[in-house]
């Protein structure tokens, strides 16, 4: 039987759920299931991990799991535990950017988070560690892991190399910006036909400090993952070392008893919050860490993420925003380096413990800095005095709205809206020469409901930066961006057109103002016109009337909330 809990929630069995399944006569038949499959009865008294992957073969990004975790598992039974690996699904963001299969992306997050929890709660494992790599398995995985709130570990694949494009490095992003060139007839097809086949020359995700480094570097401040694993590269031959090592740190997490939800308290959550602003990091951790705090029990506002960024300076030169890859992070001293600054001005709390039973400050002290490097820069000189994103207000967005601002110094636009009803129609206005310098491109019904699934937005954003627009041109949408997007670009814009937000009151030639330093995002058109306007307004007729896409229309929420899924109230 199992031990009943402490007082205190710890485990204090470390087979605390698998006996149930598998020890005495009448468990024979399951036994012997897994006889067959070629686990012994030595195995099967042991603790049973369940090793958690996404491994797929429709993008780079996880590419690499399915061999780490051969060495998780590795690790597991060298420190005394039985592993079972189990597979879920991904969607590729770069992919299927641009196209119908990109509202995929956001919903894959619960799904992920739904399956991994489901195999777990079936097969009764004592610990987890989910093996991360694109954008949303590694919310997802974290989701799952606060859920089931049993001992575990979450480790991430690790980023791409660069690709090389006469002598420069380049990622992902510089493919998306390369169509906007193109367009502008400043890129031959030579030139695109060359970038396209050297940018991405290997496994792992994409290189910048975009949405899956933003993610994997939060989970590190968060706790969750082991600091400093998370951004040796892919192909990295010390990968396989670091899968075997989290592979036994799993074991002690269960030898210790420690769950998610000891680990994931506020405190930690606003670590993680410091950590994307001090790196320039995607607006999409917006999404994902309320998401994440729902899991664990709170809620998060985007009012603190407001009020972290800025507190926190801006210290990391990456792309998109600055010079520099994922890489060249890890070489320059990684996460741990950024974690050592942050600590030591104060900007973080380094009391607060990590999966590996020591604090974050102890984890950071263990940083070593490459002499000279210039990714990470000194807090007292920062790149910028605050983060990366800002939240905005107004009666545009009355619920919030996000921008990232590493990169750049525009802080106000002011200029006539251009409204497209959808991402395909705002890409044909910009590749046909119809955006103008000085517009504000409006893209709506793209939320989590009206999409559904809140598409990012790169391929406009970058077809705008490839055609000189940046400069000139803002955009606003219920949507969101890649990690990658960069530019005077709004996202997650609330309520959503499709929920009667007053995005769908906008149109062509209202005068949209963006206030940076005032946090404010309005249309110069009075409230009772507004009021008016959306008197008349119809809800849009749903995309879709079946399947996982209407499940998750009928049930998600606010991207101010973090677009999560309500569970129905039982009470």
């Amino acid at each position: 039987m199992a031990t009943t809990p402490p007082a205190d929630g710890r485990v204090t069995d470390p087979r605390h759920q698998s006996r149930i399944q598998l020890d005495g006569r009448d468990r024979i038949a399951a036994r012997a299931m897994l006889h067959a499959i070629g686990f012994s009865n030595d195995d099967l008294r042991r603790p049973i991990v369940g090793v958690a992957h996404s491994w797929i073969e429709t993008m780079p990004c996880n590419w690499g799991l399915r061999r780490l975790a051969e060495q998780v598992k590795r690790g597991v039974r060298e420190a005394g535990g039985t592993p079972m690996e189990l597979n879920t699904i991904a969607i590729s963001d770069g992919v299927t950017m641009g196209t119908e299969g990109m509202k995929a992306s956001l919903v894959s997050r619960e799904v992920i988070a739904d399956s991994i929890e489901l195999v777990a709660r079936g097969h009764m494992f004592d610990a987890l560690i989910v093996l991360v790599g694109c954008d949303k398995t590694i919310p997802a995985g974290a989701m799952a892991l606060l859920r089931l709130n049993i001992p575990g570990v979450v480790l991430y694949g690790g980023p791409i190399n660069p690709g090389k494009f006469r002598g420069k490095d380049v990622t992902i992003i510089d493919l998306f910006e390369a169509v906007g060139k193109h367009a502008a007839g400043t890129m031959s097809d030579a030139d695109l036909d060359e970038i396209e086949n050297c940018a991405i020359p290997g496994a792992g995700a994409c290189g910048g400090q975009y949405t899956a480094n933003t993610m994997a570097m939060a989970l590190e401040f968060l706790g969750l993952a082991p600091l400093g694993t998370g951004d040796v590269p892919a192909v990295d031959q010390a990968k396989d070392q670091v899968g075997v090592a989290a592979g036994r740190l799993v074991m002690d997490v269960l030898n210790r008893g420690v769950r998610p939800r000891d680990i994931a308290t506020p405190a930690a959550f606003a670590n993680a919050i410091a950590g994307v602003c001090a790196s320039g990091g995607s607006t999409n951790a917006a999404l994902h860490l309320p998401a994440m705090a729902h899991e664990a029990g709170f809620e998060l506002t985007l009012e603190e993420f407001d009020a972290i960024s800025k507190a926190t300076p801006l210290i990391c030169d990456l792309k998109p925003g600055g010079k520099y890859v994922a890489v060249d992070l890890h070489f320059a001293g990684g996460t741990r380096l950024v974690a050592k600054r942050l600590v030591e001005a104060g900007k973080l709390d380094g009391s607060c413990m990590t999966v590996t039973g020591r604090t974050l400050a102890e984890e950071a002290d263990d940083a070593r800095e490459t002499p000279g490097q210039p990714v990470v820069v000194p807090v007292e000189t920062p790149i910028k005095p605050t983060g990366g994103i800002v939240i905005l207000k107004g009666n545009v967005a009355p619920e919030g709205a996000v921008i990232k601002v590493a990169g750049y110094d525009r802080t106000y636009h002011r200029g006539p809206a251009r409204v497209c009803e959808r991402e395909e129609e705002a890409m044909s206005a910009v590749m046909g020469g119809r955006v103008q310098p000085g517009d504000v491109v409006v893209i709506r019904n793209e939320g989590p409901r009206g999409g559904p699934g809140m598409r990012e937005m790169l391929s406009v954003t970058g077809a705008i930066n490839g055609a000189g627009l940046s400069a000139s041109v803002s955009l606003i949408t219920d949507g969101r961006f890649s990690g990658g997007t960069h530019g005077f670009m709004v996202g997650h814009v609330s309520p959503e057109a499709a929920l009667g937000g007053p995005i769908a009151a906008i149109r062509d030639g209202d005068i949209v103002t963006i206030d940076i330093k005032a946090g404010t995002i309005d249309i110069e058109v009075s409230a009772e016109e507004i009021a008016a306007r959306m008197a008349g307004w119809k809800r849009p007729a749903p995309n879709y009337r079946n399947g996982v896409f209407a499940k998750y229309m009928a049930q998600v929420s606010s991207a101010a909330k973090g677009a999560i899924t309500s569970s129905p109230d039982l009470s």
